[in-house]
């Protein structure tokens, strides 16, 4: 919470802190399990044809087989891994650098590292709050807040814990 904290003004305080759910991080693991899975499944497809095509002795084992394919496949394989590798670096820097924060004046939404991206709407410029939650969401209690402005637009947040908290926090902040 550097930038909320360094950005308060003299008469502003803190209402509520939005933190990212828990389901955020293990989607972000989830892509480095896919990002295997499916390098996995580009190995064993090219090993199931190259056997098909009969370019494999059947006594070699599985190590063979995979040194015996074609470079392109196997950089392939580990290209698609890199990619779940990366979007798992993707989704956890998001999350690092992120800073969700409603103050007694304004709703403040914080994102970048190195660019750095600040949203900052008025409390009393809010018109409605929107949380949106799947099922799962509603179970383990995260979701989606869109919050619409009057001459702003709408601001989806990510996914964050409590989001009728946070709601309620909002309403809280437009009652001081």
């Amino acid at each position: 919470m550097l930038y909320v904290q360094q950005s308060l003004g003299p008469n502003e305080e803190l209402v509520h802190i939005g933190k990212f759910h828990w389901m955020y991080t293990v989607q972000a693991f989830m892509s480095i399990f896919w990002g295997l899975v499916l390098s996995i499944i580009v190995l064993a497809g090219s090993v199931f044809m190259y056997i098909q095509m009969g370019k494999v002795p059947i006594d070699a084992t599985t190590i063979e087989i995979v040194r015996s394919l074609h470079p392109g496949l196997r950089a392939f394989s580990f290209i698609v891994f890199i990619f779940g590798l990366l979007s798992f670096a993707q989704m956890m820097v998001t999350k690092a650098t992120t800073e969700i924060a409603i103050t007694n004046t304004r709703l403040v939404y914080k994102r970048g590292l190195v660019a750095r991206h600040v949203g900052e709407m008025s409390i009393d410029r809010i018109e409605g709050v929107n949380v949106l939650q799947s099922i799962l969401g509603r179970i383990l209690n995260y979701g989606r807040v869109m919050v619409r402005g009057m001459g702003i637009g709408e601001v989806v947040l990510p996914p964050i814990e409590d989001p009728i908290a946070f709601r309620k926090a909002i309403e809280k902040a437009k009652s001081i």
